[in-house]
Order: C-alpha cells, then structure tokens, then sequence
C-alpha cells in the first residue's frame, strides 16, 4: 500500500512538472516536454514494479565505483599534467580525461560489483547490513519443525533467540502434507501443526521470511537456507545430518537438536546401578536390550531370561557414537515393587558385604 501510494505522488508531481514545463515554453516544445516527461516517469515505475527484489548492495557499489574512479581520475590528470606538452591542445587534454575518467569509473563499478560480497571488508558498513546485537536469530529448517522438539524446548525458555521461519520451508511442508504416500502426508501435517503451536507462543517471536534473492533461484532449499543464514548472520537449527555438514562447510553456525539432546542426557559412569526394564533379547544369546526413559539403549549381560521385568544393572561400560549413547550393563537382580532407586545398592564392590556384615551384626545384637 505505501508504494502504491509512493508511485501515484511520484507520477502526479512528475505530471504537474511536465505542465509546468509545457506552459513555460511555446505549444509543440511544451508539449514534447510534457509527454517526455510523462514517458519517463511511466517507464521509472514500470522498472520499478518489474524488478521487486532489489539490494541495497548494488547501489552502494555503483557509488563507491564511481567515486573511486572519479579520484582515481583526478590523481591520475595531476600525475599527466607534467608529461603532457605545454602549448598541447587544451580541448584533447579535456577529451583524454574524459576518456580516462569513463574507463576507471567503468572498470571500478565492475570489480566492486563482481566483488560486492568481499566489499565489506574493504570499507565498513558499505553494504548497509543490519548490525546484529545480542541473540542471533535462529533459522529453523524442515526436519526441524517435524521433529517438534524444538516447541518443546522453546516452552522452557532455555532459547530466547528470534525464530525466522523461510517462506520456502513452509512450501515444503506444504508440498509434504500434500503427498500420496501416507508416512509423509502425515509428517507434513505434522510440520504444519507444530509450526502453528509455535506462533501461538506469547514469548516467542517467530518471523515469517520472504526473502527470496534472485541468486536463490538455482539452489536447492538446504543451499537456500546456508545462504539466508549468512544474509541475515542466523543460526540454521536442525536435525538434517547432511545440511549440518553443508553448512559448517559454508562457515555457518548450527543448532543439531540430536546433539543438543545428546548433551542434556544424564551422565552415566561405569559402575552405577540403574534399573531397566528387559524389552527384548539382544544380539548375543546372554542379553536383554532394554531402555532408559530418555531413549538411551541398554545391553544387559545376564538379561535375556528377564523380558517384560525389571531388574538392576551394573553398568560396566559406556560407548558414545553419533546417534547417541549406548550403556553396557551386567545383570544384579530383579528389581521388587518397593524397591526404590535411592535404595539400590552401591556400585562398589565391597558395598554388599560391607552391608550384609552390619544387618548380621544387628542382629546378633
């Protein structure tokens, strides 16, 4: 609405001055100022509807360009001053500066423009970017939302950062829900209702991005989000172990939920007792694989007699690998109803006797 409004003023006043003009001056000359006039400003905002997407980039480079070129002009007609004769032609020393000038500001615009990613660290701040202070904001990918982890961890509001949710994403949840295959029809829904739990958050400011450059077009979503992350100086936050590599390889920070949620886990040391309940049997005849309530597996030496009970383990080893931790455990004993987990017994191995000698002794007593 602003630039519907901006457009109609900028095409009055260029109206009301091409009036001006023609009543200033005989009829055809007016008339030809007026209609030029017109014709000029119709095609300005005809340009201007046909190119949406514009960056600011572009302007300060052609600036920069010419005015570098410009000085290097100046310095450079000092510098010819003394190898030039000095009953020469005024008008072709006039006309080989002006020439001179063309090709610099010419050669200038064109390197900061191929080079307008870079110019920034030539002269600050030339790109006009917006400063970022404090929190980043958090770019959330697909997989993500799907995931619907990240609402959870939102509610407690351990991140506080500003959510930027890309325009091209939610297609692709769109897209997904929209699918013939069953599993990911139902995903996307999924996506779509998570998305829709986290703009209902009152402390969580969440943005819709449309940001769509015109050097986004050739690159598929992953490379799409790398290259709003650097745009905007954003975090991407995902579980996409393929998008995760991409993106540090593009020297962007990443959020990875699963590793994330791999730090949080509770540290467990060789030789704590923990108690489990036995699911199934492992690979090895002698085991029983059961779970954590955080989803960590355990291999229980000794269980596979125990399935669908619970019982207590000795932990004797743990191996971290990329999906997660997995406990090794060796198998103690049943665990009873009223056991409860403070009462378990010590991992060390001399607690038990140590134990049983006291109760005997009690009752010697």
């Amino acid at each position: 609405m602003g630039l519907l409004i901006l457009r109609c003023t900028f095409f009055l006043i260029a109206s009301g001055t091409g009036v001006y003009i023609m009543s200033a001056n005989d009829s055809l000359v007016g008339l030809a100022a007026f209609l030029s006039i017109v014709a000029l400003a119709l095609t300005l905002v005809t340009v201007d509807i046909v190119i949406p997407r514009k960056r600011v980039i572009w302007i300060s480079s052609i600036y920069f360009g010419l005015l570098i070129g410009l000085l290097l002009t100046a310095s450079l007609g000092y510098a010819l001053v003394p190898l030039l004769p000095p009953s020469g032609d005024s008008q072709f020393q006039y006309n080989l500066m002006v020439v001179i000038g063309i090709s610099l500001c010419y050669l200038c615009t064109s390197f900061l423009v191929q080079t307008r990613d870079d110019f920034r660290f030539i002269i600050p701040y030339v790109e006009f970017r917006r400063e970022i202070k404090g929190l980043h904001p958090l770019i959330l990918d697909t997989s993500v939302i799907i995931d619907g982890r990240i609402a959870g961890v939102l509610e407690t509001l351990f991140l506080d950062n500003q959510l930027v949710v890309p325009r091209f994403v939610i297609e692709e949840l769109q897209y997904i829900a929209d699918s013939a295959d069953r599993n990911r029809r139902t995903r996307g829904r999924r996506g779509l209702d998570i998305l829709n739990r986290l703009q209902k958050m009152q402390r969580i400011e969440i943005r819709i991005d449309d940001t769509d450059l015109p050097e986004f077009q050739k690159y598929p979503v992953d490379l799409k989000l790398v290259e709003l992350a650097k745009h905007i100086e954003g975090r991407l936050v995902t579980n996409d172990y393929n998008l995760n590599k991409v993106a540090k390889v593009h020297n962007v920070d990443v959020i990875n939920l699963n590793e994330l949620a791999n730090t949080l886990k509770p540290i467990v040391l060789p030789g704590e007792r923990l108690s489990v309940e036995i699911l199934k049997q492992g690979e090895e005849i002698t085991q029983g694989i059961g779970y954590l309530d955080d989803g960590t597996m355990v291999v229980v030496e000794g269980g596979q007699n125990y399935i669908g009970e619970k019982i207590v383990l000795t932990v004797t080893s743990v191996l971290q690998t990329s999906a997660g931790k997995m406990l090794f455990g060796r198998f103690e004993h049943v665990k009873k109803n009223d056991e409860a987990a403070e009462e378990l017994p010590s991992a060390e191995p001399d607690a038990g006797r140590i134990r049983n000698s006291k109760s005997e002794k009690n009752r010697r007593n």
